[in-house]
């Protein structure tokens, strides 16, 4: 980076260089240096970091009751059942913060997230009708096995090459698709939610 002329440094010749106090937009260090700071914040609030997921923050009143704070690069979920601690940390987080409140959550990280009297149910259907309209296959039907019948492996001369980086990124989804969906149960019964509506 190199010294602003309005710096006032009349040096030349010499290796003059700016040392950040901030960590500046768009840099390679600044989600870590923000999120670093955004870490020091909530344990400063009485916030325990989840040790296994480092994005998750957990508080427990003196009432015990809980608020739970998830973050995904720049959005972050709110929930528990302390409503006056939820209130507390949105006014923190608006003080320390350049924050917008969205609202009941809709839709995150592919999951789409709907409330009824019965309770809330969340489902996938948008992220895999994506999934397979990126791939090509919306209108494909079900099949009990993923080959054909009868089909020879081995070294396919009559296509093209493989797009290495759409192959990686289709695997990428569909475990995330599989992960997601496995780990989705109800809240009322424990029994499994079919993601897949």
């Amino acid at each position: 980076m190199e010294v602003p002329p309005s710096f006032g440094v009349q040096t030349q010749g010499e290796n003059v260089v700016c040392r950040l106090k901030k960590a500046l937009y768009e840099l390679k260090q600044s989600p870590r240096a923000w999120f670093g700071q955004f870490a020091r914040v909530m344990v400063g609030l009485g916030y325990k970091q989840g040790q296994t997921d480092h994005t998750l923050f957990i508080h427990y009143s003196k009432k015990g009751k809980l608020t739970i704070l998830l973050v995904y690069v720049d959005d972050s979920i709110v929930t528990g059942d302390d409503k006056e601690g939820m209130e507390l940390l949105k006014v923190c987080l608006i003080k320390e913060f350049e924050i917008k409140e969205l609202g009941k959550l809709k839709y995150f990280l592919g999951i789409k997230v709907a409330r009824s009297k019965e309770g809330i149910f969340i489902s996938q259907h948008k992220y895999v009708l994506d999934l397979l309209t990126d791939v090509g296959m919306l209108g494909s039907r079900a099949v009990d096995t993923s080959i054909e019948p009868n089909h020879r492996l081995g070294a396919d001369l009559e296509k093209g090459t493989i797009d290495k980086e759409s192959y990686q990124r289709l695997v990428g989804r569909l475990i995330y698709l599989s992960l997601s969906t496995r780990h989705c149960v109800c809240g009322k019964c424990g029994q499994p939610i079919h993601a897949l509506s």
